[in-house]
């Protein structure tokens, strides 16, 4: 299990920081902010929300034994990270209500990990704990979303409310599922809003929320037509994703929020983790390909010298960073190891490794034709 064990290195290489300040109730003052400093207010919660929805399948699975103690340790230190950063009274208390809007974001990729891992990030929690993270939850409903990605972010909120039992409202849910649907612009890909944008943001939020709050209303008759349609797009998505990774590990760096490194690939992770890989791509195809593009991303330094992450795609590199990119928001790239989720055996971590579309296609091999979904 050598490549599993890189996986979780690289995870845990760039989440150990973030828990253990917070878990300390010193992210605040440990938190860089060595470029766009003006987003200091949103770093904390970005860095927590994003870290915790990467992680959190793997909190919750059946992990091998060798990684039982340590898996162990970080749920207790998520789950005191998780009482600091609600306690109103703690330090490191999370920004849910000041500013524009950021922290409903971030408040969504935090609510997806409680959806993703609700025996570790809820029912593990104290009951004081509960209340406080229910309650910076529903605070985040003062804030109006824009008519972008941003429709999924109060939705995927009160999604998770509603899996813990939870008192939470329907209707963000399905203003974001209406919306949707009129932005769907072929072949598997979503307009941000009524324009389509050449960017990953169909992988970095989109598939990835939509999938999991229909995957939650499914049995309901109202919604199950609908999961089926976005799981059919999902999936299309994911192979395009597939083929978008060079034989060694490089992918196209295009439009916005590129410095979420490797969480540009979180649906096909998904889609390995969740079971909904498209027939073009084995479970090995989808480990060896995501393998090769953590690897090089890694050959360059993405750490500052207290092990935080820096700004760029394999290296320092901040010019690529957009105005409401702080550091913080490098944490969705903690999503791409969803796949630490499945257990050992499971064909994604079992199965010979195997060459992915394009490594196949430029030495040589035959390959699969690609074709449009719809």
């Amino acid at each position: 299990m050598v490549t599993r064990m890189l996986w979780l290195d690289a995870m845990l290489k760039t989440a150990r920081p973030v828990l253990t300040a917070l878990a300390e109730n010193r992210l605040k003052t440990t938190l860089p902010m060595g470029f766009h400093p003006d987003r200091e207010l949103y770093a904390p919660l970005e860095a927590f929300g994003r870290t915790m929805c990467g992680i959190a399948p793997w909190l919750d699975a059946r992990v091998p034994e060798d990684e039982g103690e340590i898996r162990q340790k970080i749920r207790v230190l998520a789950q005191r990270c998780m009482e600091n950063a609600v306690d109103p009274e703690s330090p490191d208390f999370m920004n849910f209500t000041r500013g524009y809007g950021q922290s409903l974001v971030d408040a969504a990729f935090l609510a997806h990990a409680v959806l993703r891992a609700p025996d570790t990030l809820w029912h593990g929690l104290n009951e004081k704990t509960r209340r406080d993270l229910a309650a910076a939850l529903r605070s985040t409903r003062k804030f109006t979303p824009y008519d972008s990605n941003w429709l999924l972010f109060p939705a995927m909120i009160e999604i998770a409310l509603r899996k813990v039992g939870e008192d939470h409202d329907m209707g963000p849910v399905d203003r974001a599922l209406d919306a949707f649907k009129g932005w769907y612009v072929g072949d598997g890909v979503y307009g941000d809003g009524a324009f389509f944008h050449a960017d990953y943001y169909n992988s970095f939020v989109i598939h990835p929320m939509m999938a999991d709050i229909l995957r939650e209303l499914q049995s309901e008759e109202k919604y199950a037509e609908l999961y089926e349609i976005e799981l059919k797009r999902a999936k299309r998505y994911a192979a395009i994703l597939e083929r978008l990774i060079m034989p060694d590990g490089s992918y196209p760096v295009v439009g916005r929020s590129v410095t979420y490194r490797y969480g540009a690939f979180q649906l096909l992770s998904q889609a390995a983790l969740e079971g909904f890989l498209p027939a073009s791509v084995t479970p090995a195809m989808a480990r060896c390909a995501l393998t090769a593009v953590i690897e090089r991303v890694h050959r360059g330094n993405i750490y500052d010298e207290k092990g935080f992450l820096l700004p760029g795609i394999t290296g320092d590199q901040p010019d690529l960073a957009e105005f409401y990119i702080g550091t913080g928001s490098l944490y969705l790239c903690e999503t791409v190891f969803l796949p630490l989720g499945l257990v050992e055996d499971d064909p994604f971590w079992r199965d010979p490794d195997e060459p992915w579309t394009q490594k196949r296609i430029w030495s040589g091999e035959n390959a699969r034709l690609d074709r449009a979904a719809d």
